[in-house]
């Protein structure tokens, strides 16, 4: 997120470590870590509500960047909430874009060891996405 402009520093090691985030904020499907990381449809959807009343809350959303498929079923499940809905739903996909409403959703596929260590996703394709972000929210 730094590389991007989104964050005054490239990494954060502590809550009062000085990081800020400019025209981002981060939010979750999930509100916890379920057993073995591996969260049910039902605790996703008991979680929704949440990410709705957030994006209701934030007014000037234009860009929703979405890690990882689940991520992307959730924010679909939140913008249908919000009465944002598509004819088809939209495939994930790296570099993944699909307008729904006054948003526009970015697929990426999710920073975690299991993407990262394999190489299906790269530190220069997690900048992409973020580059692509900023530059469809100026």
């Amino acid at each position: 997120m730094f590389e991007s402009g989104f964050a005054n520093q490239p990494t954060s090691v502590s809550a009062n470590d000085g990081l800020e985030l400019h025209g981002a904020f981060v939010a979750a499907v999930n509100r916890c870590a379920p057993p073995a990381n591996k969260p049910t449809p039902q605790e996703r959807d008991n979680c929704l509500p949440y990410l709705v009343a957030e994006l209701q809350a934030l007014t000037d959303v234009r860009v929703i960047v979405c890690l990882g498929s689940y991520a992307w079923d959730g924010a679909l499940r939140v913008l249908n909430a919000l009465g944002h809905t598509t004819p088809i739903k939209p495939r994930f996909g790296h570099g993944a874009e699909v307008a729904i409403g006054p948003y526009l959703l970015l697929g990426s596929y999710h920073p975690s060891q299991q993407n990262t260590f394999t190489g299906k996703l790269t530190p220069s394709m997690l900048h992409g996405v973020f580059a692509r972000a900023r530059e469809l929210a100026v």
